[in-house]
């Protein structure tokens, strides 16, 4: 791609592929972040904003929006502590998905059941800098020196083997449902960290004109999160039951009350967390609301 056409435009970096890059994808979509992208081609402009997308493996996007070269991106929190930028970047706002926990694991059947018990002895892991600060912690609490220390040996994938293989005694790796942990004999005795895509700026920015669009990308992905976590919730009940039915469903800043042209009755309108809903709903037909209806959200601003 020409350089000129990237003259003035924001520069934003979302990971190539893996777990986070369908669902940042969907983000941009929900966000009217409109572009084409060619196929093997790692930059695109967007149609409808001056703005450059640039697709870059994740691990790589904190250390370009900490040193400005890129305007904002999406990212792992866990990636960006593990490429010590989390002085250098902003995290504006944590996005709901690629939710994991970074786990400390040993074999199901070990002799190894709790962190200590791993203190001095060897581990295998893709994350050789978070691990690392959190044995040296564990080391020093235990006087553990020299080369009694915890041996942090890096691997860049099939973490998961090391155990059985012989060449390690526990792993710290990520895990989200926990069947690949099971299936290879591992369980965990420790989480480190949970992490989760968030969407990041840089604290030196070389483009500062870019700050008004910074924050209009930035509200609406904010509303596109936050139109994922919440449903609207309507439904009628009698007045003297107001009170109740407003504890329940309280809203954000407060429910929407309506008079019904029936005498005595209202229509109250809701924002409810949406994996709260079921339960909400059963409790307010418990005190008689009729006509519960659900609506799942779009986009919002909140």
């Amino acid at each position: 791609m020409n350089k000129d056409l990237l003259d003035g435009r924001l520069l934003f970096a979302i990971p190539k592929k893996g777990r986070l890059h369908e669902k940042c994808v969907e983000l941009l979509s929900g966000a009217d972040i409109q572009f084409r992208r060619a196929n093997r081609l790692d930059v695109c402009l967007v149609m409808n904003h001056p703005i450059a997308l640039v697709f870059l493996p994740a691990s790589d996007i904190p250390s370009f929006v900490g040193n400005g070269d890129v305007d904002l991106g999406i990212t792992g929190h866990d990636v960006i502590l593990e490429a010590k930028m989390q002085d250098q970047v902003t995290e504006i706002h944590r996005l709901g998905f690629g939710k994991c926990a970074l786990q400390v694991q040993t074999l199901e059947n070990g002799p190894f059941n709790a962190i200590e018990d791993l203190a001095g002895k060897r581990v295998v892991t893709s994350f050789d800098i978070i691990a690392g600060a959190y044995f040296a912690k564990i080391d020093e609490r235990l006087n553990l020196t020299g080369d009694n220390k915890t041996k942090i040996q890096y691997v860049g994938g099939s973490v998961e083997a090391a155990c059985a293989l012989g060449l390690a005694d526990g792993i710290v790796d990520l895990v989200e449902s926990g069947d690949t942990m099971r299936a290879a004999g591992l369980h965990a005795i420790g989480t480190i960290l949970q992490t989760e895509a968030v969407l990041i700026k840089s604290n030196v920015p070389h483009r500062a004109h870019h700050a008004p669009l910074i924050d209009l990308i930035a509200n609406r992905i904010a509303g596109v999160v936050a139109a994922g976590k919440y449903v609207v919730c309507e439904y009628n009940i009698r007045r003297q039951s107001i009170s109740q039915a407003t504890a329940i469903t309280p809203g954000r800043r407060a429910p929407t009350i309506s008079p019904l042209e029936e005498e005595g009755w209202v229509a109250i309108s809701s924002m409810v967390e949406k994996k709260n809903i079921a339960n909400t709903m059963d409790e307010l037909v418990k005190i008689g609301a009729e006509d519960l209806m659900v609506f799942n959200l779009d986009n919002c601003r909140v």
